[in-house]
């Protein structure tokens, strides 16, 4: 085996791990977050750049928590069974992972550290455009020529407002949209933790080692 045969060898297996427990390493991540932020202090802390990147940070979390219970609406009951393509699916082939960005980048300034923004940025643009490839992979191969035609009139990432489109009704299994509210507000359990981060450090229960901006 030549090594650019074992190098993309590499890449599939990793692509595969990735994409087989994106939840797993997402929180593995978070986790690491968090206790990157119990050593890490703000050099912006106690000016008005702080409170802003804070609120800033709070908008985008709310933003990725309604838009992902939005999303949730319209999947619940028929995700994987069915090619959904209204709603939030009318303006972006992935929209619960365009939120989720916006999520993890909310996060990150709620850090009022604009070095953890720029983190959580780097690490879903390495992670999540190689799940969406091999997500969009099965997708192609289960629904052929519709799931194209989707992808000729809607963009694979960034939203496109103007063509939204939503049907008058549409039945939700409940039972199951019950069950993904949990894992759609863990942005605001973030941010509580990074309050919780910062109490630690005023009250000098752990003292940060270093200081980022």
């Amino acid at each position: 085996m030549n090594s650019e045969t074992s190098a993309a060898g590499s890449s599939t297996s990793f692509t595969d791990f990735v994409a087989g427990h994106r939840i797993l390493v997402s929180r593995i991540f978070a986790a690491a977050l968090v206790g990157a932020l119990l050593v890490a202090g703000s050099r912006l802390e106690g000016i008005l750049v702080s409170d802003v990147l804070f609120f800033v940070g709070l908008a985008l979390v709310g933003v990725a928590t309604i838009g992902r219970l939005w999303c949730s609406l319209y999947i619940s009951g028929y995700k994987n069974s069915e090619l959904i393509t209204v709603g939030p699916y009318s303006v972006t082939r992935n929209p619960l992972y365009f939120f989720s960005f916006v999520g993890f980048v909310g996060v990150g300034f709620a850090t009022e550290m604009l070095t953890f923004a720029a983190v959580i940025a780097v690490f879903f643009a390495i992670v999540y455009p190689r799940i969406i490839v091999r997500e969009e992979a099965v997708l192609r191969a289960k629904f052929g020529d519709a799931f194209e035609a989707y992808c000729e009139r809607v963009p694979r990432f960034l939203p496109k407002p103007s063509a939204y489109f939503e049907p008058a009704s549409w039945t939700v299994a409940m039972r199951r949209f019950r069950r993904t509210m949990l894992d759609v507000v863990w942005f605001v359990w973030l941010v509580a933790l990074c309050e919780l981060v910062e109490a630690i450090h005023e009250l000098g229960i752990v003292k940060p080692l270093i200081s980022l901006y």
